[in-house]
């Protein structure tokens, strides 16, 4: 059996995602250490640091090396880190004079974080592209139901009536800013490390600074201000990063599962009658999706926090912090792209009743126009506490009674109020369109 489950065969399917954590296997991990190894060879020779007969041979090698993964492990055991037994092993390979110039001015570090910057880089693209694509549908979702009427709850009470494009458009705008978020933070988290044994590049001199500027251009990564080692709030900025969407997502997935239950029925997950059954109750079609969506956003958040521990570390280099890294960045990685994939399909098979929705709104008997209720009263020059009062005592008849609130009302005041209108819950949408509008026309300008 597998100790995680985003791991296991069983359950993969539930809580994680083949082409994310292909991008965080081993063999993508020692082929990213390869590639900066290689690249840190390519840029020494060409800057005179190192032969360039030397790094020739040093990238031809790093190219074809076949790894031999049993004494990897068995160098992991030894030095906590894959490094040194990979540099030994490309370092026969290669073979003399070039063995001598590998992994010149390096240390452990700065080729594990590097590589890491390389798949935290592919992974990031994977999961923009999903986001993209749950932006595209939410807004179609949005703008198809900007006029489906549907009971706005507060604190899970029936509160004003809502449409469900506007319930739509809340759960779509915060991704919106994850967007934003993501092209702003790529600066921050996308940079080579290569700083040497204490940050410093000592043992490369002066020309320390130029190759580690013209490593980051070889890989395509940013420069930073300087080493960080023991610098971890870029990679607790991505870890928040994918917390925020996932939560966000399970956000829409708790509203999902409230509108599902059966009480309710306003929604369900889709047409397939097949997902979500009961080994006991055939009747049921359980919101499945939803509820692994909110497992994998608590489950972010729960390891968010570890990843803040993650930023106490020591000196120039650390002791456990970073260790912490390589346990919880990969799960929070799958986790949310398996979010991702579940919410796409949501979004794409979600089944709106509209009947349903208009029912709910209607068994109200009016009580969701109280608020437009009292604010037409005191227009009549009523004053706000008789309005508030009148309308709280009405209120409470239709609770006992069953009867309508309008119908209730205009039994206990003269006041000139246009009570057909105001009957129709439809009209007592405020800036619904318009704000349905600014999130589409900004899911359309990314």
């Amino acid at each position: 059996m597998a100790s995680s489950h985003t791991d296991s065969s069983l359950f993969s399917p539930l809580f994680s995602d083949v082409e994310v954590a292909e991008q965080f296997s081993d063999s993508e991990f020692v082929r990213a250490m390869l590639d900066v190894e290689s690249a840190l060879a390519m840029v020494q020779g060409r800057l005179g640091v190192i032969p360039a007969e030397a790094a020739e041979q040093i990238v031809g090698t790093a190219g074809r090396l076949e790894v031999d993964f049993d004494r990897l492990q068995n160098g992991v055991e030894q030095s906590g880190v894959p490094v040194i037994e990979l540099v030994r092993q490309l370092r026969e390979q290669a073979g003399s004079p070039a063995a001598d110039y590998i992994h010149w001015g390096a240390t452990s570090q700065d080729i594990i974080d590097t590589a890491r910057a390389l798949q935290i880089r592919s992974s990031l693209a994977i999961l923009e592209s999903r986001l993209g694509i749950i932006i595209r549908e939410l807004a179609r979702l949005a703008d198809q139901h900007r006029h489906t009427l549907m009971a706005g709850r507060t604190h899970s009470q029936q509160a004003l009536p809502i449409t469900f494009g506007f319930k739509v458009a809340g759960w779509l705008a915060p991704l919106l800013r994850h967007r934003k978020r993501l092209a702003e933070m790529k600066e921050r988290i996308l940079v080579v490390q290569f700083g040497g044994a204490v940050g410093t590049l000592a043992s490369l001199g002066e020309v320390g600074v130029g190759v580690q500027e013209a490593l980051a251009s070889e890989l395509g990564l940013n420069v930073p201000v300087m080493s960080w080692h023991t610098q971890r709030d870029n990679m607790a900025e991505v870890a928040g990063w994918l917390s925020m969407v996932s939560g966000n997502l399970a956000k829409m997935a708790q509203d999902i599962i409230l509108l599902v239950q059966s009480e309710v029925g306003e929604l369900r997950e889709s047409g397939d009658t097949s997902r979500g059954g009961s080994s006991s109750m055939p009747q049921k079609n359980n919101p499945i999706l939803s509820e692994l969506i909110i497992t994998a956003a608590r489950t972010n958040a729960s390891l968010l926090a570890s990843m803040h521990h993650a930023q106490i570390q020591e000196h120039e280099r650390g002791t456990h912090g970073w260790q912490m890294e390589w346990l919880i960045l990969p799960q929070m990685f799958t986790l949310t792209a398996a979010s991702l994939n579940k919410a796409i399909f949501l979004s794409q098979n979600l089944v709106v009743d509209k009947v349903r929705m208009h029912e709910n709104v209607t068994a109200s008997n009016g009580l969701m126009l109280a608020e437009a209720v009292s604010y037409a009263l005191i227009k009549t020059s009523m004053s706000k506490t008789d309005a508030n009062r009148l309308v709280r005592e009405a209120s409470q008849v239709v609770k006992e009674k069953g009867r309508h609130l309008i119908d209730v009302i205009r039994e206990k005041t003269n006041a000139p109020v246009d009570w057909g209108a105001l009957s129709d819950e439809s009209i007592y949408l405020g800036s619904s369109e318009e704000f349905i509008n600014r999130v589409l026309r900004a899911s359309a300008e990314g």
